[in-house]
């Protein structure tokens, strides 16, 4: 609800600050006092498009601020929230627009600067504008199918064709990643089975590298010691021969030495007999070590074909590390995933199988609960047209029709909303084919058809109700027509904020509140005062009488108003 408007130099306006309440709200005055200044500058706070013809003559620049309260769950914030505005909702909302006699503008939300565009979008969910010359909300074709659906109490269905909306979406969604799988999978799958193919003749084993390394350094240094026992053993070639001579070649000379009469006491023969005893001590000891180097060689488990055997298995693994560009340790789990993606290529073609059934499925619900609603639309279209038509004659346009368009969309326009374009139309003549409202009616017909449609959806609108304005929709009836405009106006107001600038006395004694606009002053300003009861009957009684007020004008205007 629009709380306040301080408006400074704007046109005729120097400065005006306005307190506004709930209900209807009649706006008077003399032709060219400047009501539709206070409209203007409303709707520059709101983002509507800045004139430079707007700021007062010697003035440097107008600023309008529009003071709004709003319940904690209105979509305004919501855009505020979304533009990166901070707020508070339980605080009111401020627009305001400065603008120079340059033409260039500026924009607040709330004391933060912004763009008109911005202003203009929040201001769209605040106000709704009705006249002679510019309508703003019902023309706009988007709006037609969400009013319909209020009217009509289909919220429920049209939730569920969104629902069903966003299943199909998913489904295809899913459809479409599997197909990608699938077409990407008849590329790669021959690739993948020769790798794996490769993987798996290999047969890598996880830590197998530095085992294999290890082994490879044992083998190594075993062949190498192999030799040098080879080496060894070799020493002992002969050794054993030459000894055995050499005790032979002792115990002869002893046994020489013994015929000739020596003693075994004699130095010579006890010499001879210790250098046989020392050479098969060393005999004995030579034997010993032969056997030892035998059995050191028989100690290393060695094979010439294994050290080969264990470098070519290194050479082979490192070779597939490099061809496929990971290390040896990553081989064993590179052949698990390659394995597990020829699998899910393999299950891939089922799985898609199984998602376009999903997709059907999801389609033939969507179509189904879009088709209801379709129905659903369009009996209430039928019951809409009539309540509008019934609000017709009283308005003066009773040879004018009304119809709710729901037309059929092709499935490539489908969308959560459903399979329906919804169009409010109109023939203003008999005969005459119908149209979109501002194609077809006049300003002060669009005016009171915007009132008849406002009218017949009054009660029935889902959400916050935005401030109505009805800028002079009696112009050109007067009588029974405008205290029917009058009446309309009032019941619009039960539930949501309207403002009237009106010249009809039917309209202004329907208002709660009365606003009186006259200029004043040499240098011509606007000026707005808020009309008491006893102001508002002198108002009502010039309205009805002209500029010689009578008892009998104060009577009527009485009556308008008790009634």
């Amino acid at each position: 609800m629009l709380i306040g408007l301080w408006i400074r130099d704007v046109v005729l306006i120097e400065a005006l600050d306005l307190s506004i309440g709930p209900g209807l709200t009649a706006l008077t005055g003399e032709t060219g006092a400047g009501k539709s200044i206070i409209l203007d500058s409303l709707g520059l706070a709101v983002g509507a498009r800045a004139d430079a013809g707007l700021v007062r003559r010697g003035a440097a620049q107008a600023a309008v601020s529009a003071v709004f309260a709003l319940a904690p769950g209105h979509p305004a914030w919501d855009v505020l929230e979304e533009k990166g505005l901070s707020y508070a909702r339980d605080e009111d909302l401020v627009l305001r627009r400065t603008l120079t006699a340059d033409g260039r503008s500026r924009a607040f939300v709330n004391d933060q600067a912004t763009s008109a565009t911005v202003l203009r979008e929040i201001g769209e969910l605040l106000l709704e504008v009705h006249g002679q010359h510019e309508t703003v909300g019902l023309l706009d074709a988007r709006t037609h199918r969400p009013l319909l659906d209020a009217y009509g109490a289909l919220r429920g269905q049209a939730q569920a064709v969104a629902a069903a909306w966003a299943d199909w979406r998913a489904a295809r969604a899913r459809a479409g990643e599997l197909a990608d799988i699938v077409a990407r999978a008849a590329a790669e799958s021959e690739e993948l089975a020769l790798r794996l193919s490769e993987l798996d003749r290999l047969d890598p084993q996880a830590g197998e590298e530095p085992a294999l390394a290890e082994q490879r350094a044992i083998l190594g240094a075993s062949e190498k010691a192999l030799a040098d026992i080879a080496e060894a053993a070799q020493a002992f070639d002969g050794l054993s021969s030459r000894l055995a001579q050499a005790v032979r070649a002792v115990e002869h000379a002893r046994s020489r030495a013994l015929a000739a009469g020596a003693g075994e006491e004699s130095p010579a023969v006890a010499r001879l007999a210790a250098a046989s005893a020392a050479i098969d001590r060393v005999f004995s000891e030579a034997q010993e070590a032969e056997a030892a180097v035998d059995a050191a060689a028989g100690a290393f488990d060695f094979r010439p074909d294994q050290l080969e055997r264990t470098e070519e298995r290194l050479f082979e693994l490192r070779g597939m590390a490099r061809k496929l560009q990971v290390s040896v340790e990553e081989l064993p789990l590179l052949r698990v995933r390659f394995a597990e993606r020829l699998r899910a290529m393999e299950s891939s073609e089922d799985e898609l199988k199984a998602a376009e059934a999903a997709v059907a499925a999801a389609r033939a619900a969507y179509l189904s609960a879009a088709g209801e609603l379709t129905e659903g639309r369009r009996a209430a279209g039928e019951r809409l047209a009539a309540a509008v038509m019934a609000e017709l004659g009283p308005l003066k346009l009773d040879k004018a029709r009304f119809r709710v368009a729901v037309e059929p969309l092709a499935e490539d326009r489908a969308g959560p909303a459903g399979l329906d374009r919804v169009a409010f139309e109109v023939a203003t003549n008999p005969g005459a084919p119908f149209g979109d409202l501002g194609a077809i009616a006049s300003g002060g017909e669009l005016a009171r058809f915007a009132l008849a449609l406002k009218a017949s959806l009054a009660g029935r609108a889902e959400g916050p109700q935005p401030l109505m304005i009805f800028d002079e929709v009696d112009q050109g009836v007067g009588g029974a027509v405008a205290d029917a405009v009058g009446l309309r106006l009032k019941r619009l107001a039960a539930d949501a904020q309207v403002l009237v600038v009106t010249h009809s006395p039917q309209v202004a004694a329907r208002g709660e509140a009365h606003w009186r606009i006259s200029k004043s002053g040499e240098v011509a300003r606007t000026v707005v005062e808020t009309l008491s009861p006893a102001d508002r009957e002198e108002e009502i009684a010039r309205m009805l009488a002209g500029a010689h007020i009578t008892d009998a004008a104060r009577a009527a205007a009485r009556a308008l108003m008790d009634a």
